[in-house]
């Protein structure tokens, strides 16, 4: 059977009857993570929430203002998954969060329209899409699609939003109907039962699916194609975005290119030109900086070998430096009779450090140092050197080594 929310997409709200409920564990995203969730499988009489399918997501929404965390399809029935229970045969209000859902509407609709004009103005079929949180792309089977295309194909899909054509779905009894031989489908699941579920543009296209669509192109308002990237091999990735989406990405753009203006003060249409600059300054100035920080790493190991008193133990940390200025200063002592401790980078959060000695020393002292600069590091050819978290126990880690000298000195 069709849910109430195939057969009408705009439908909002829904006063149904739990059919079943049963605990169950499911992983889901939650800041950017899956975890594993305890709560509950509801199965309702129908509802007006959409289960993930046809490539657009599942809905949200609320039973009895229980929040659903996600909906899937279960061959002909509709799995919501809440965190808490509600006993079958309760009659339940369904409330559908209508501007996830809108969205996807838009977009989907957006997809199937592109998909049909592509197909018949260049003859490049669809072979996939994905509908994105921010933008959707659509994967074209051609190697290339040209600028000029791409804005033919544009024009001519925001032709058709303009004339308002009307989309609607119809049903058809089952998968062996004749009428679905020309309608345009790469299949149905191993698991369908029932009514076969078509979506028709108006005198463009019909197309087996079973998600969420608007009744008039008119509620597009506009698509815009961003971009052709290289898809798969000799496949293309067409990007775009319909409908309030449009907007909110202009509206975005606008407030990027405003910021931009005020930081690089100028008008936008210099942009690219002032940014390329700052980019050749900066390398510049990196290069230069990098010449001074080598001079430095020298001048600092001429200073230890014109020491008159030097002991056993060379300590030094500057926190503009790198791994590259260690090893120059440890190159430059050139004396394997001198331990040297050098760090770099913030005095008490993140850095670098290196330890140089004989290699039997830094066995022992090397995962010491480590752990007292609550760090990793690694050791070869008389250098152990790694990253550290708490660079504040510097002094702590100098003391220890002293300490090992003093001791295998005796």
């Amino acid at each position: 059977m069709a849910l109430a929310c195939q057969k009408d997409s705009y439908l909002k709200q829904l006063t149904t009857t739990v059919k079943s409920c049963e605990p169950h564990k499911t992983k889901l995203l939650v800041n950017g993570k899956k975890e594993n969730i305890n709560g509950f499988e509801i199965i309702l009489e129908d509802t007006v929430l959409f289960p993930e399918g046809g490539g657009q997501p599942d809905d949200r929404g609320t039973i009895n203002d229980v929040d659903v965390l996600s909906v899937i399809r279960r061959g002909v029935e509709a799995v919501h998954f809440t965190r808490s229970p509600i006993d079958p045969g309760t009659e339940v209000h369904v409330q559908l969060d209508w501007r996830r859902r809108f969205d996807h509407m838009q977009q989907h609709s957006g997809q199937h329209l592109i998909t049909a004009i592509a197909d018949q103005t260049f003859g490049y079929p669809t072979t996939s899409w994905n509908l994105g949180e921010k933008v959707s792309s659509i994967e074209l089977d051609t190697p290339a699609v040209t600028v000029k295309q791409r804005q033919e194909l544009e024009s001519l899909v925001n032709e058709k939003i303009r004339s308002s054509v009307a989309m609607y779905p119809l049903l058809y009894q089952g998968k062996d109907d004749p009428a679905l031989a020309e309608v345009r489908t790469r299949g149905l699941p191993d698991d369908h039962e029932g009514p076969v579920r078509v979506v028709t543009i108006e005198g463009i296209e019909s197309n087996m699916c079973c998600g969420t669509h608007v009744s008039n192109l008119g509620h597009l308002q506009a698509i815009k194609l961003l971009a052709c990237e290289k898809g798969k091999k000799g496949k293309t990735n067409l990007i775009f975005v319909a409908g309030d989406r449009l907007l909110n990405y202009l509206g975005q753009c606008y407030e990027n290119e405003k910021a931009l203006t005020n930081l690089l003060r100028g008008a936008p249409e210099q942009h690219a030109e002032l940014v390329d600059k700052l980019l050749k300054n900066s390398k510049q100035a990196n290069k230069t900086a990098l010449t001074l920080l080598r001079e430095m790493a020298v001048m600092e190991a001429e200073k230890f070998k014109q020491r008159e008193n030097k002991d056993g133990l060379f300590v030094l940390h500057r926190k503009e430096g790198d791994n590259e200025f260690m090893n120059i200063v440890v190159n430059e002592i050139n004396d394997d009779k001198v331990l040297k401790f050098l760090t770099v980078g913030d005095e008490k959060a993140q850095g670098l450090f290196l330890l140089a000695g004989s290699d039997d020393v830094l066995k022992d002292l090397g995962p010491k140092v480590a752990g007292i600069l609550d760090g990793k590091g690694a050791g070869k050819n008389g250098r152990f050197q790694g990253k550290a978290n708490k660079m504040v126990n510097r002094q702590q880690a100098e003391t220890m080594i002293r300490e090992f000298i003093k001791e295998h000195e005796q």
